[in-house]
């Protein structure tokens, strides 16, 4: 099955994923910020603690984080589709296979939310260094994708 789209169609589908993981990606800073106020808020004490509850911390953090994985890995799945329909292939190198390890990585990140609301201080500590992770590699991820959307515009 070949999808043949409208040239114009084709091109501006190109910049749909850049636009979404920007966004994604300072969502990510605040979410990560988000979380250390939840560890801010479960290591303080009385007034402190009482005024950082008022926050809710915990219930922001894990909504925006719900959000940012359910575009993750739509934003990710419809990245390699608008890639092949346009292209007729993924183009097999840093970026895809990056992006894929982080759609894996967001995901067992996700998945320890069961066991950090039951109090297991290895889940949290499991999901806070796999986020940082995913930050440090989102970065490098929106540096090579300015490349790959600075090659689509010379093409152009």
């Amino acid at each position: 099955m070949n999808l043949e789209l409208s040239p114009s169609v084709k091109y501006w589908s190109n910049f749909f994923h850049p636009i979404l993981m920007w966004v994604l990606l300072f969502a990510s800073v605040y979410a990560a910020y988000l979380g250390l106020q939840v560890q801010r808020t479960r290591n303080a004490q009385g007034e402190e603690k009482k005024e950082l509850i008022k926050g809710r911390y915990n219930v922001r953090h894990y909504q925006i984080g719900s959000i940012i994985l359910a575009l993750m890995i739509s934003g990710a799945v419809g990245a390699m589709a608008v890639t092949y329909i346009n292209n007729g292939k993924l183009f097999f190198g840093p970026h895809l296979l990056v992006g894929l390890g982080m759609t894996s990585l967001i995901g067992f990140s996700a998945s320890l939310s069961p066991f950090m609301q039951k109090g297991a201080n290895w889940a949290r500590v499991t999901h806070i260094l796999l986020n940082f992770a995913l930050l440090g590699l989102f970065a490098w991820q929106a540096i090579s994708g300015v490349q790959i959307i600075q090659r689509i515009l010379t093409q152009a």
